[in-house]
């Protein structure tokens, strides 16, 4: 984590093993790569350990806000990866878009979950393939999963690209 939320504007590989303490490049890299791991596993613990802090303890009432992050990459070796909106530039540009979800309450900002959005020409069958999912799909998925975690959201705040989707704005919660 300390990689990843460390100063530095690149978050390659061995900047984020430079910005990590007590940790090698080489160990990063097997963590990231061969390693089995669940990066939904690895959230899950992620939120349970944040439930029993005082600090960063979930209460109700808070704002829960859906949003979707776009950042240029100059590859097309990662999962994602093609030419689409990228908001961080306000431009279509090569780079990779996830859903993210997180809550606000005060003064606190917490994570709780991010989805991948695979755009259909990244995808073998385009839109008709079975992986594929519009990023409102998505952030329905999200939203569902944080209320099976009978989270208790005041309110739920939207990017506004959401606004104007019917479906999603129509979708029935328990």
């Amino acid at each position: 984590m300390g990689g990843l939320l460390g100063g530095s504007e690149r978050k390659n590989l061995y900047q984020m093993a430079d910005n990590a303490i007590g940790v090698e490049y080489h160990q990063l890299h097997h963590f990231l790569t061969p390693a089995p791991w669940s990066d939904s596993k690895v959230n899950e613990l992620r939120l349970e350990v944040m439930n029993k802090c005082s600090q960063t303890r979930i209460s109700r009432g808070f704002s829960l806000i859906i949003d979707n992050s776009g950042h240029r990459k100059s590859d097309n070796f990662t999962d994602g990866v093609d030419r689409q909106y990228i908001g961080e530039i306000g431009k279509t540009d090569n780079g990779i878009v996830v859903v993210t979800t997180h809550l606000y309450h005060g003064r606190k900002s917490l994570p709780l979950y991010v989805e991948l959005y695979q755009h259909s020409n990244f995808l073998p069958n385009g839109k008709q393939d079975l992986l594929f999912k519009k990023k409102t799909e998505l952030a329905i998925k999200l939203v569902d999963k944080a209320l099976e975690r009978k989270y208790q959201p005041g309110i739920i705040l939207i990017d506004a690209g959401y606004g104007n989707n019917t479906s999603f704005l129509l979708k029935e919660r328990v």
